[in-house]
């Protein structure tokens, strides 16, 4: 059981560390490279991850990081 604090806090960061390498490295309407469910493991994970131990509402900055990683791959989200 424990303390209830957040153990998330360096996820965001390797989360938007992700999304910006993605950023840097995906040119502006390209079309996706792979299926929705294979983009942007680093995100998804850090996401999910979250989402389960702290819940959808606690979980923003994550949430718009993989959006961005998803957007940046060249998905309509």
């Amino acid at each position: 059981m424990g303390s209830n604090t957040s153990h998330g806090v360096g996820v965001v960061e390797t989360a938007a560390a992700t999304a910006a390498k993605v950023t840097d490295t995906a040119a502006a309407g390209d079309k996706p490279k792979c299926k929705a469910c294979c983009a942007c493991p680093e995100t998804k994970r850090a996401r999910d991850q979250c989402i389960v131990e702290n819940g959808e509402e606690n979980c923003t900055k994550l949430i718009e990081a993989h959006k961005q990683c998803m957007r940046d791959q060249g998905f309509k989200i």
